[in-house]
Parts: structure tokens; sequence; C-alpha cells
């Protein structure tokens, strides 16, 4: 379910291959510069004097140490926690101290999902997410979890299932911010005792099963055909009353609704660009008293005379 982008020549990791390499410059001094001195001592070189400078070539690269910039040692002495050491040389005390882990402090990123994972309303689904973290406390880090990287892959998978199972699916799928602020909250309050501090989550995909998308649709197609009819109903409902308001207003006035009745005809001759024929007893409502023939125009397709 999980689609996790593939690493490609312009995607590639920081490398640690000089830190690696000056490790063993470090042996392969300590080691020339053992067989040296025994050489001058002895005057010869067996096998037991490449055996001790083996021994003291390890034992110095092992003393000796590069940190990387993004890096933090946490160095034991006696299997106790003694420091955080780096970035840099580091040294440490040959089987005394060693570092037991080197911890990565820059912003991580876990890809996680919830697969046919239950909603409150009962529907299966399939959710993929992302965390951004980063470890605030090399010791902690080290001491209070044996594998943080992995641990915060579960914790993330197990929130995002308890948050689903929390919300319908309807919530899960239209307030994915507010998933996702919730989400990055319970990370926060969980992973902080292993010293990691979680920047963002983000939920990446929702996948509905198959046989309930076709339902889902018509619903949502119900739901705007429903709010479309609202919307018709209230303009008729708002049409109304403007027009009961405007007959009120012509109620008993007989001038005004003869100037109303002459904007409409005039209305009506604009927009069609046509020619009014009005017949005589019609025109007899523009006049007040007397008897006045009223002669408008007349079309190319038939003549019309009113009186």
């Amino acid at each position: 379910m999980m689609n996790v982008p593939q690493v490609t020549s312009a995607h590639r990791k920081t490398s640690r291959n000089g830190a690696v390499a000056f490790t063993i410059i470090i042996f392969v001094l300590g080691f020339v510069l053992s067989l040296c001195a025994w050489q001058c001592l002895t005057g010869a070189i067996d096998l037991f004097a490449l055996l001790a400078a083996t021994a003291v070539g390890l034992l110095v690269a092992s003393s000796v140490h590069i940190v990387m910039q993004w890096e933090k040692a946490v160095v034991m002495r006696f299997g106790r926690f003694d420091r955080v050491a780096g970035p840099g040389l580091v040294f440490t005390i040959p089987l005394v101290e060693f570092y037991s882990l080197r911890v990565d402090q820059r912003v991580m990123t876990t890809y996680f999902g919830a697969e046919e994972t239950l909603t409150n309303d009962l529907v299966p689904v399939n959710v993929d997410a992302i965390v951004f973290w980063m470890v605030f406390s090399a010791e902690k880090a080290a001491t209070e979890v044996e594998n943080y990287s992995v641990a915060v892959s579960w914790m993330a998978q197990a929130m995002l299932r308890k948050a689903i199972g929390r919300a319908s699916l309807s919530e899960v799928a239209t307030r994915r911010d507010q998933l996702d602020a919730e989400l990055k909250e319970e990370l926060e309050e969980k992973l902080s005792a292993w010293g990691i501090d979680v920047i963002d989550v983000e939920v990446r995909d929702i996948v509905v099963p198959k046989e309930l998308q076709s339902s889902m649709a018509a619903e949502a197609v119900a739901s705007r055909e429903r709010e479309a009819r609202m919307i018709l109903a209230e303009a008729e409902h708002d049409i109304s009353e403007m027009l009961r308001d405007a007959s009120e207003v012509y109620d008993g006035d007989v001038e005004a609704m003869r100037l109303r009745t002459m904007h409409l005809a005039y209305e009506s001759v604009k927009q069609s660009g046509g020619t009014l024929v009005i017949p005589s007893a019609f025109s007899e409502g523009f006049v007040d008293g007397g008897e006045t023939s009223v002669t408008p125009k007349t079309s190319k397709a038939s003549r019309s005379t009113t009186r």
C-alpha cells in the first residue's frame, strides 16, 4: 500500500567515507610504528611482533574517532553513560571507554501506514502518512529505547490506527489537517521521553475499498442535489417576498401601475428589437381620459392600426 519514493542519484545520502578512511589510516600508523619500535628494540620482526603491532593498531584506532557535523557520539565508560561527544575529533580511553552509538541529529523522515483499519463507522480504510522528526537528546535516544528509528515507525503506526478508529470515514477523508495535528500532538507526547522531537506529520493518501466508492459517490451526488434544491427554494422564497412587497407598493396607486406597465412594455421592445403593437383598449390605459388614438410602428411583415 505504501509508496516509498525511489532513491536516485539526485537523492544520495551524505557519506562517512572520510571518517572510515581516517580510522584505517590511524590503524596503519599504529601498526607500522609498533613494528618499527619492535625492530629497533629486538632487531628482528617475527610473528609475535606482527600480532603485537596489530593489537596496538586496533587500540589506537579504537581510541581516536571522527564524529561528523550532524552527529553526536554517546560515550560509555565501563558500561555506564559518561558523556555526549562531538562533532569533530573524539578521543576515548582504550578498553575503558567506547562510544556505543552515533546519533544522527538531522531531520529524519519515516513512512508509515495503517492497512485495513476500521473507522468509527466500521469502514475499512488504508492510510499512508509520513512523519518528520529529529533527535534532540542523544543520551535518551541511546539509553531509553533499543532502536529509536524503528520505535518511531511502530509508534506512529499505532497512533494512526487509534486516531482513525476514533473518527468516521467522512471525518478522516475531509479533515486531514485535524488528523495531522492530532497525530503530531500524540507522537510528541510519546516520543519526547526518548529524546525525539516530532516536527510534522502529513497524511499522504486515504484509500477506500472499491466496493464502497460507488455508494459514496452516489451519496455525494445526492447531497449536492439536495443543497442545490434548497438554494433554489430559498431563492423562490426571496423572490415571492419581493413580489409581495412590490404589490403592496402598487396597490391603490393607479399612476404608478401605469408607469410600471409602460416601463415593462419599453423593456420588452428594447430587448427584442422588434415592434410593439398596442390594441386600442390597451392603449387607453396610458392616457388620462379623453379619446386618443395611438398609431404604433408597423413591421415590414404586417401592418396594424390601433385607435
